[in-house]
Parts: structure tokens; C-alpha cells; sequence
């Protein structure tokens, strides 16, 4: 499926279950100038009490933040939620993906909610299943799909991690992305050619700077030009192919802007996810996960400055929780997730009072095909040596 494939999407309307671009929201919300919502949000979790397990992505804001259980990445919370068999409601305060995610390792009878429909992943929808498949079947017709095995980012679509589990890959994190390079590169002898999904800076980052590959040996898939934009040499020629897709937060951080932090900060450090452009990440002192930029910035002495590319919640949550530290946002203008913060009180409190009412709101169900083939690709992963779980 193509950009122009996509349906028209009026807020609040329809949905696309070929994406992540739900946006249906049945029943009223409270209004966001309600001064109840807290005590209501409160009300809500007390009368649910064991029945309910908060979820909140650490890019969540802080309004919503405050009722979570436990807090986290997308593939430790889903973990979580499958840790949790007692709970008969999973109210995933993160994004679309992360709530299929949840919906695949926790049990039947464990119902998985996510509280806006609109909450998507603008990444995950740069890989569709069928753009997908259309690039594997061009691979073989390249005469190069035998050599390739597919490995999809934790930030994906369900029916991209059945894709995989079918086609004997595998999903990673941005943890342990060169972990599950290295297993992919050893499955189809010395021309194991990787196709990486949908992000492609962390494909790149990975096999560039943590495994040695040159980036004369990645090539980019154009999902909306015929064959990828690539002839059968330059498929043949590559060891890693990677999708064009990228973190619509993470992709707005330039090289640039680092130069100008270092010429105005003293003795600046900066601390960039992986999903960030290669030119960035070259810059930096430090790259790594959501939680390594966490851990980072709790071992990191007094008196210390940071610049961190990551989501704005988060920075802003870190500057917060250490005012010993001088912490900085590495852009110009503020960023957000747009997506991620559409899960914002009024939608919680009005999925958590439906839920005491008995109502299930925005539940999210993967098929039983689609979640037995996505789980051979996440199992696949947890059967990796070294950490699995942070992305």
C-alpha cells in the first residue's frame, strides 16, 4: 500500500485496520477544562482495583503518567502486562503497536485497551504489510530473497511481526538490535543479506557503527518507486537493505544544532537514542535506548549538562527529576510526539470510568493467524542471548 492508498481519516471517524491510524472514539469525553478529571482518573482506578493494570510509555505526558502501574518502553510494558494474568484489564497509555504488542503476550482472557485510537505510530505506518510484501516478492524476482531474512523493529505493526515469524526473522529493540543482526546475519551463510524494518537509521546505526558494515553495504528500500529504486545489482551488492522509514520525533534532530549546543555549553554531553540520523549519532558522546538516556542521566554527578535527543516528555520529566543537572533538548523548537500524546486525561478517564461501568472501550485484538505468527518472531528474540527487553 502506497501513501496515496491510505484513506481520508476525519478526527474522531473511521478506522484503517491496514495501519495504525485508528480514530474512532465512541461516547463523550469529559472536557479537558474539567478540574474533576484527577480525582475522577483516581475514583476510576480505585473502584477497578486488581482488575485493572495502568500502562505508561516513558514519552507519555505527565497527566496520565501519574496513574501508571509501572512505566517503561514498549516491549517492557508489554512484558509487564503478560506478568500480570490476575489483571482482566490492560489500559496501555502508549501507542498502537505497543497495545497489540501487549495484546500478543498477555492471555485471552486479559483485554487490552488504549485509550485514543489516534495514538499511532506515524513509523509503523511507513511499513505495510503490503508494501512489504510487494518488496519480498521483488527481492526474489531480484534472484536475492533466498539470502535475506527479515528483521522488524519492536516499533511495527503486528502483521509486520507475523510477516517476519513467517519468514524466518525476527523482531528486535533498540537495545538489542545488533544482537539480533548478528543471529540474522548467521542464518543464511557467509551472503546473508538482513532486510531492516521500518527504521531505517536504526538499521544503519547498528550495522555501521556496533557491527563494522560499511555504508557502501546499505542500500534503501523506497517502498514508492518501482523495485525499491534499486536494480538487482545494487540488492546483490548489499548486506543490509533497509526500509525507508524513520521516527518522525527522533528524524527531526540535526547535526547542526549539536555544533551549536558544543559552542554554548561548556563541557556539553549529548545523549541521542539510536533512531536519530546517522550524521547525528556520529556527533554524539552517547547512543543508546529509552532507558540507557535514563539510567544515563540518574548515574550522570552534579553539576554535569546534557543535551538528549529523545522525546520531550521525557527530557522534560529527566530535567525535572534531576535539577542538580543541566539538562538540554536537542532541538530548536519543541518536539513531541504528536501521536503518543493524543492519549492525553479526558481520554483516560473516559476509558477507565466506561471500564467500572462494565463498558470495554478501544480494545485492541490481534487475530489468532497474525498473533501466532507475530509470536515466533518475538520468541525468536526472547530466545537471544543478553537483554531483550528495552527499546
Amino acid at each position: 500500500m502506497s501513501i496515496v492508498d491510505l484513506p481520508l481519516l476525519p478526527l474522531g471517524r473511521g478506522n484503517d485496520s491496514n495501519s495504525e491510524r485508528g480514530v474512532d472514539c465512541p461516547g463523550d469525553l469529559p472536557p479537558a477544562s474539567d478540574p474533576d478529571l484527577v480525582a475522577r482518573a483516581q475514583a476510576a482506578k480505585d473502584a477497578l482495583g486488581g482488575r485493572v493494570f495502568v500502562l505508561g510509555h516513558h514519552y507519555q505526558r505527565d497527566e496520565v503518567i501519574q496513574f501508571a502501574d509501572v512505566t517503561g518502553d514498549s516491549f517492557k510494558l508489554a512484558r509487564e502486562a503478560a506478568a500480570r494474568p490476575d489483571a482482566e484489564y490492560i489500559v496501555f497509555c502508549g501507542v498502537h503497536f505497543m497495545a497489540e504488542s501487549a495484546d500478543i503476550l498477555t492471555g485471552d482472557s486479559q483485554q487490552v485497551v488504549l485509550p485514543d485510537l489516534a495514538a499511532g505510530c506515524s513509523m509503523a505506518d511507513m511499513a505495510a504489510l503490503s508494501q512489504v510484501e510487494t518488496a519480498w516478492e521483488a527481492l526474489a524476482d531480484a534472484g536475492v530473497q533466498a539470502q535475506v531474512v527479515p528483521v522488524t523493529y519492536m516499533n511495527s505493526s503486528a502483521d509486520i511481526k507475523a510477516f517476519c515469524g513467517r519468514n524466518g526473522g525476527v523482531v528486535c529493540t533498540s537495545s538489542n538490535a545488533e544482537t539480533a543482526l548478528s543471529w540474522a546475519f548467521e542464518q543464511r551463510g557467509p551472503d546473508t543479506k538482513v532486510l531492516f524494518l521500518p527504521d531505517q537509521h536504526l538499521g544503519r546505526n547498528t550495522a555501521v557503527l556496533q557491527m563494522g558494515y560499511s555504508l557502501d553495504e546499505c542500500v534503501v528500500w523506497d517502498p514508492h518507486r518501482p523495485n525499491g529504486g534499486l536494480t538487482a545489482e545494487q540488492l546483490n551488492d548489499a548486506r543490509m537493505i533497509l526500509w525507508k522509514g524513520h521516527c518522525s520525533v527522533h528524524g527531526r534532530f540535526s547535526p547542526d544544532v549539536v555544533d551549536e549546543l558544543r559552542a554554548t555549553i561548556p563541557g556539553v554531553q549529548i545523549l541521542v537514542h539510536p533512531e536519530c540520523q546517522h550524521e547525528v549519532v556520529l556527533k554524539a558522546d552517547l547512543v543508546g535506548s529509552t532507558e540507557f538516556i535514563i539510567k544515563t542521566i540518574e548515574a550522570a554527578p552534579a553539576g554535569s549538562s546534557w543535551a538528549i535527543g529523545t522525546e520531550l516528555n521525557l527530557v522534560k520529566r529527566l530535567a525535572d527529576q534531576h535539577p542538580d543537572k543541566h539538562i538540554s533538548f536537542l532541538d530548536r523548537t519543541v518536539c513531541y510526539c504528536s501521536t503518543m500524546n493524543r492519549i492525553d486525561l479526558p481520554h483516560f478517564v473516559w476509558a477507565m470510568e466506561s471500564l467500572v461501568e462494565g463498558t470495554v472501550v478501544n480494545r485492541i485484538e490481534v487475530d489468532e493467524q497474525t498473533q501466532a505468527e507475530a509470536l515466533v518472531a518475538l520468541q525468536r528474540m526472547l530466545d537471544l542471548p543478553g537483554k531483550t527487553a528495552k527499546d
